[in-house]
C-alpha cells in the first residue's frame, strides 16, 4: 500500500509540473533585443527536470521540426514589428500575471486536493462548484469588446446564421483546446472573443495552411512566427503548437494593442493586415480630415471582413438562441495537461502508453512534424486529462533509450549522409547530431546509430510527410503529372504552361504561390482531359505559326485541345481573329498527336 502510494504521489507530481508547464509557457514573454535568438528550451528545461525523478535508473539514449479561414498574420516590410516589450503601466503584468478565476492555480489547487490514483483516470471532473458548468458561459463573461449596430458585422451574422453545420463543425474542433486558451486570456486580462479568433484564421483546424504560408490555428507566417519565439524545423512547427502558438498569438495581440492605444478593433485589423498597413490608412485619414476608427478606414477587403467576423461571432454566442443556434456545452474544466517526456519519444509508442490512437496524439500535438518529438524539445505532451496519470505511469517504466527505435547501420562505399538521411526519412543535421560527427565525411565500413519510426511511415497519417502525400494524390483531374522543377521555374510560369491556376497548382503540392521552387524538385499537375496510356509527363510545348484558313477550332482539334485552352495560353480574347504568321503557344501531349 505504502509503495501504491508512493507512486501515485510521483505520478501527481508530474501532473501538476505539467499544468504548471503549461501555464508559464502561456505567459507573456520578456523583453528581448532585436538580435537576439528566441528558443524554447524553458519550457524544454523544466520539462526535462520534471521527468528527472522517474528516470534516475534509465539507461541514457545517445546524444542528440477547405475550411481554412482568410486571415494570416502577416510581417510589415515596411515597418518591422519589434519585440513585445511591456511599457512601464504594463511591466508588473508581464514579470508576474494576477492570477485567474478558475486559472492554473486554481486548476492545481483541485487537483492536490483531490485523491488521484495513478491507476485511474484523473480528475477532470473535479471543479469549484461557484464556477460556471458551461465554459461557454465563462466566455460570455468575459466578452469585452463593444459591437456596434453596423451592415458589415449585419452580413457576416447573416452567413454564420444561414451555415450552422460549419459552426458546428468548427465549435467541435476548438473544443480541446478551448479551455487552455480562455485561462490565458484571462491570466492576461485580455477579452474572452479572442478565444474565437482562430475560428476567423483557420476554423481551429491544427494542421490550417493558408496561401500567405500561415499555418496553425492561429495563421502565423514563418517570419512573425520566429520574431515571436516560435521554433520551426524539421522535426517541430511552433506555429502549430496549441501552447505556444498561442502564447505567441497573445504576445502579438498585446503588443497591438498597445500600439494602437487599447483600441482592439484596430489591434485585431493589424493582426490580420499588418500594423504599417492599418497606420498607413489612419495617416491618409488624417489627412483628409476623416476618423480614424476602424469602419472610417479603407484597408484591405480581407481586412474589413475580417474584424466584422469575429464581432459577428462574439454575438451569435453571446445569444445563440436569439439567432436560432444551438451550441453544444463545454464542461469548464481543462480538457488537456502538459506531460513532461524528458526525451524524444516516437509518437506511436505514446499514442500506445496512452490508450489513444496516433492520429489523436497529432490532433493534441500538431506541432510535431514527424514520426516523434523534437530530441532538441519540446520534451512535453499534451494529453487529455483523463488519460494523463496513466500515461506518465507506463512512461516512467520505459527507459528514455527505448522510447525510440534505432537502427545500426554500416555505410557503405559511395554512401554520404544525404544518402542516408534520405533512405531512413531523417535529416543530415539528426545523424551527425546522434554519431557525434563535426563534418561531413563518413568511412565505409564504419557503422551509424539511426533514429527511426517503430511503424510504417504510412502509419503517421498526420505528420507533415503523410498530409502532403494525401494532397498530392488525390484525384482533382484525370490525369496526373509529375513536373520536375528546371532553374529559373516559377509558380506563374507553370500555370501558363499547364494551363491550371497558381494557387490551385501551389495547393496540390502543399505549398504557397510565395514559396520558391528548387531545380529537381518535383511537382504533382492534375490535368483535365481523358487519361492516356503513354508515359506521365509527356506534354510538351511549341510554337506553332498561324497558316492561312486556320481557325481556333481548326488548330484545336490538330492538337487534340481544347478552344479554351488556345485562348488562355495565348491571351485571345473571345472575337478575335487569327492572322496568317501569327505565332501561338501550345502545350500538347507528344503521344497524342496527328496533327503536323
Amino acid at each position: 500500500m505504502k509503495n501504491h502510494k508512493k507512486g501515485t504521489a510521483t505520478i501527481l507530481v508530474i501532473l501538476l509540473v505539467g499544468l504548471a508547464q503549461a501555464a508559464c509557457a502561456l505567459q507573456p514573454r520578456q523583453s528581448l533585443a532585436p538580435a537576439e535568438a528566441v528558443p524554447l528550451n524553458a519550457v524544454a528545461a523544466s520539462d526535462k527536470a520534471a521527468t528527472t525523478a522517474a528516470t534516475t535508473d534509465a539507461e541514457d539514449p545517445p546524444s542528440g521540426n477547405s475550411e481554412n479561414g482568410t486571415g494570416a498574420v502577416r510581417e510589415d516590410a515596411r515597418e518591422p514589428i519589434p519585440h513585445p516589450a511591456p511599457d512601464a503601466g504594463r511591466a508588473e503584468l508581464v514579470q508576474s500575471p494576477p492570477p485567474a478565476p478558475g486559472g492554473e492555480e486554481a486548476v492545481i489547487a483541485r487537483m492536490a486536493a483531490s485523491d488521484v490514483d495513478a491507476d485511474g483516470p484523473a480528475p477532470a471532473e473535479a471543479q469549484d462548484d461557484s464556477a460556471p458548468a458551461d465554459l461557454w458561459d465563462r466566455i460570455r463573461a468575459g466578452f469585452a469588446i463593444p459591437v456596434e449596430d453596423h451592415p458589415r458585422i449585419t452580413a457576416e451574422r447573416n452567413w454564420y446564421v444561414n451555415h450552422p453545420q460549419y459552426l458546428e463543425r468548427t465549435m467541435a474542433r476548438a473544443r480541446p483546446y478551448l479551455h487552455l486558451i480562455v485561462e490565458a486570456l484571462e491570466a492576461r486580462d485580455m477579452p474572452l472573443e479572442i478565444a474565437l479568433l482562430p475560428i476567423v484564421e483557420s476554423a481551429y483546424q491544427p494542421f490550417a495552411y493558408s496561401h500567405g504560408r500561415a499555418a496553425g490555428i492561429w495563421q502565423f507566417i514563418p517570419g512573425t512566427a520566429r520574431h515571436y519565439g516560435l521554433k520551426q524545423n524539421w522535426w517541430y512547427d511552433g506555429r502549430r503548437d496549441i501552447v505556444a502558438s498561442t502564447r505567441a498569438a497573445l504576445d502579438y495581440l498585446q503588443y497591438l494593442n498597445r500600439t494602437f492605444d487599447g483600441d482592439w478593433l484596430l489591434a485585431l485589423a493589424a493582426y490580420n493586415s499588418g500594423s504599417g498597413t492599418v497606420k498607413n490608412a489612419m495617416r491618409k485619414n488624417r489627412r483628409r480630415g476623416r476618423p480614424t476608427d476602424f469602419w472610417s478606414l479603407n484597408l484591405p477587403r480581407e481586412t474589413r471582413a475580417y474584424v466584422p467576423k469575429l464581432l459577428a461571432i462574439s454575438e451569435i454566442v453571446s445569444a445563440p438562441e436569439s439567432y436560432g443556434v444551438s451550441l453544444a456545452p463545454i464542461p469548464d474544466a481543462p480538457y488537456l495537461v502538459a506531460v513532461p517526456t524528458g526525451s524524444q519519444i516516437d509518437l506511436a509508442l505514446a499514442a500506445e502508453l496512452a490508450g489513444l490512437s496516433l492520429d489523436d496524439i497529432y490532433r493534441y500535438n500538431p506541432g510535431f512534424n514527424r514520426w516523434a518529438t523534437d530530441p532538441d524539445g519540446p520534451h512535453r505532451l499534451l494529453l487529455p486529462m483523463e488519460v494523463a496519470a496513466t500515461f506518465a505511469s507506463r512512461l516512467a517504466e520505459v527507459p528514455p533509450s527505448r522510447r525510440i527505435k534505432w537502427v545500426r547501420h554500416r555505410i557503405r562505399e559511395g554512401e554520404t549522409l544525404g544518402h542516408i538521411a534520405r533512405r531512413y526519412g531523417t535529416t543530415v543535421a539528426v545523424l551527425r547530431q546522434v554519431n557525434g560527427l563535426r563534418g561531413h565525411l563518413i568511412r565505409a565500413g564504419k557503422s551509424m546509430l539511426i533514429p527511426v519510426a517503430t511503424r510504417d511511415l504510412r502509419a503517421y497519417r498526420l505528420s507533415e510527410e503523410q498530409r502532403l502525400r494525401a494532397i498530392r494524390s488525390r484525384p482533382r483531374g484525370s490525369r496526373r503529372i509529375i513536373h520536375v522543377v528546371r532553374p529559373g521555374d516559377t509558380f506563374w510560369d507553370l500555370s501558363r504552361k499547364y494551363g491550371v491556376g497558381m494557387r490551385q497548382l501551389a495547393r496540390w503540392n502543399g505549398m504557397a504561390t510565395r514559396d520558391f521552387l528548387r531545380p529537381g524538385q518535383k511537382l504533382v499537375i492534375w490535368h483535365k482531359g481523358k487519361a492516356t496510356t503513354g508515359p506521365r509527363g509527356t506534354t510538351r510545348r511549341i510554337r506553332y505559326t498561324v497558316r492561312k484558313g486556320d481557325s481556333l477550332a481548326r488548330i484545336s482539334q490538330r492538337f487534340r485541345v481544347t478552344v479554351s485552352e488556345l485562348r488562355k495560353w495565348n491571351g485571345l480574347p473571345k472575337g478575335k481573329y487569327l492572322q496568317p504568321g501569327q505565332k501561338l503557344t501550345l502545350y500538347v501531349d507528344v503521344t497524342r498527336q496527328t496533327g503536323s
